[in-house]
């Protein structure tokens, strides 16, 4: 149960075959199998290698170099941190120095990013471009596997050891690295292909999620089980959707709400061929049940839920294949996963009783990197406690009520509103803030900040915008600014967001 052998047995059964195609170019699964064997020995060359595993990021767009890279790591020993690109320097640095990474894995655009993150870091050994170019302080990725041996190396990888740090944002605002045993993604990827439409395996699917996103790499690690061909995406681009999927008869694909609803009302559909199209299936954040009956109307092709947070590595549940599909259900869970429906005192909660979602399995992560605090708080007794509000009907199938957290989910990433509250709080003319997220067609979601300006700042809204965008991943930005003489909260201090909402809904903030 280790996701090298998840490659392993790609090819032991289905043998060589096409596995990618990127920008026209396609790779066979042995390609990609000695790729990575020879990134594993060029970075145990750099010195990078088992121990208590090397951490090693990899901070790139979609592209073949990502899945070579995540195998390569792994074979040689190391542990895998996967990270947004569209990250800033402060966000990359803090990563950069939790992790300890001994190596980066990136592209020449992102090494002045990386430069400036890395200032105060001294794990920092080595940077990896993907390109040829010669840049000062580098490595070249294709002639450091050029100059490899392809012998595969003789790593005694345990179900349980630490394959992936996986970050996601914290409640304080610092990310928090999830850690990915090989078990739990290894299950996780068996126990989730089970549960897919057979319409596509050994079909062509279509790769849109970013593969540095807990959604995204597990769909990568479902590939391998599917044994399909991957057409993959830099990024989301509509048209560049619709375009490949008529060219490669794509059968299906993984996405986010935002990106069916892009899709859905995208007016370039007509002019392509998308009758291959046939199972889907959309996670990260709900699904509003108009856009999912709409898109089925409209593509002729069944889009099935599921939920999963980083933590569980990070499938919990889905509508599968061969059962009922409730529109506005999450599904029911995947194979040897638990779940309970619990109240504030951790007893169970009848049929249709809305309470927290706790998850037990083995896809559950031990905990956060170097934060026992947060782990306890999180993992008690073998059960995840998500944070996330939910019931359950009579016939086992969960519904997300609401997050128990003050989490935004816009197109699928989760976004801390105390993340950009801190950020606003840097201007000078800032006296208080707070951050909501509202009902938004596309997104899913859409931030939105209330200010209160301190006496004589004149302060407008797009000045406090270009103030979030010098700290902030632009998908973090708020979409709108409010003004307002006051920020609710309790008695003790805290926002009362509902409050914000209620005010925002009557159009008083």
């Amino acid at each position: 149960m280790n996701l090298v052998e998840l490659a392993d047995e790609n090819y032991r059964e289905f043998g060589e075959y096409p596995v990618v195609v990127f920008e026209e170019r396609e790779y066979t699964n042995l390609q990609m199998l000695v790729y990575a064997r020879k990134l594993a020995n060029g970075l145990r060359g750099l010195g990078i290698g088992p121990g208590p595993g090397d951490r090693v990021v990899v901070l790139l767009l979609n592209c073949p170099e990502v899945l070579i890279s995540y195998q390569g790591i792994l074979r040689a020993g190391g542990i895998i941190v996967p990270v947004m690109f569209r990250l800033e320097a402060g966000e990359i640095a803090h990563i950069l120095d939790n992790s300890g990474a001994a190596a980066i894995i990136t592209g020449k655009d992102l090494v002045p990013k990386v430069d400036a993150a890395r200032k105060d870091i001294s794990s920092l050994r080595h940077i990896v471009i993907i390109e040829d170019d010669q840049v000062p302080g580098t490595v070249n990725f294709w002639p450091l596997i050029a100059a490899s041996p392809d012998d595969p190396i003789p790593v005694d990888i345990k179900e349980d050891d630490l394959a992936v740090i996986l970050y996601t944002a914290g409640t304080t605002g610092t990310p928090k690295g999830v850690m990915l045993l090989h078990r739990n993604l290894y299950s996780n990827a068996v126990s989730s292909a089970a549960a897919g439409d057979p319409e596509t395996r050994r079909g062509n699917g279509l790769c849109i999620l970013p593969l540095a996103h807990s959604f995204g790499l597990t769909v990568m690690n479902i590939m391998y089980k599917y044994g399909n061909l991957t057409v993959m995406m830099r990024w989301f681009d509509i048209e560049e959707v619709f375009r490949l999927i008529e060219k490669y008869k794509v059968r299906g694909f993984a996405g986010v709400p935002a990106m069916f609803a892009m899709m859905l009302n995208s007016p370039a559909a007509g002019k392509y061929d998308l009758s291959s199209l046939k199972a889907c299936a959309s996670g990260s954040a709900p699904l509003p049940v108009e856009v999912l009956m709409a898109f089925e109307k409209k593509f002729n092709c069944t889009v099935r839920e599921g939920y999963g947070l980083s933590e569980a590595a990070p499938v919990v549940s889905t509508q599968f294949y061969n059962r009922v599909k409730k529109p506005g259900s999450i599904g029911t869970p995947i194979d040897e996963v638990d779940v309970r429906i619990v109240d504030g005192n951790d007893r169970d909660l009848p049929v249709g009783e809305i309470g927290e979602l706790i998850v037990r399995g083995p896809n559950i992560s031990p905990g956060y990197y170097k934060l026992p605090g947060e782990t306890a708080e999180t993992f008690k007794n073998g059960w995840l406690y998500t944070g996330d509000m939910a019931k359950m009907d009579e016939d086992g199938c969960l519904y997300i009520v609401e997050r128990k957290k003050d989490l935004v989910i816009r197109g699928g990433f989760n976004i801390y509103p105390r993340d950009i509250e801190e950020v606003l709080h840097k201007h000078p003319g800032v006296l208080d803030a707070a951050v909501i997220g509202v009902p938004d067609p596309v997104m899913g979601e859409e931030v939105e900040a209330f200010i209160v300006l301190r006496e004589g700042c004149e302060a407008g809204e797009q000045e406090l915008l270009a103030h979030c965008r010098q700290y902030l991943a632009k998908f973090k930005c708020p979409r709108r600014i409010n003004f307002t003489s006051l920020i609710p909260r309790n008695a003790i201090g805290k926002i009362l967001r509902k409050e914000l909402r209620r005010l925002r809904s009557e159009g008083n903030p």
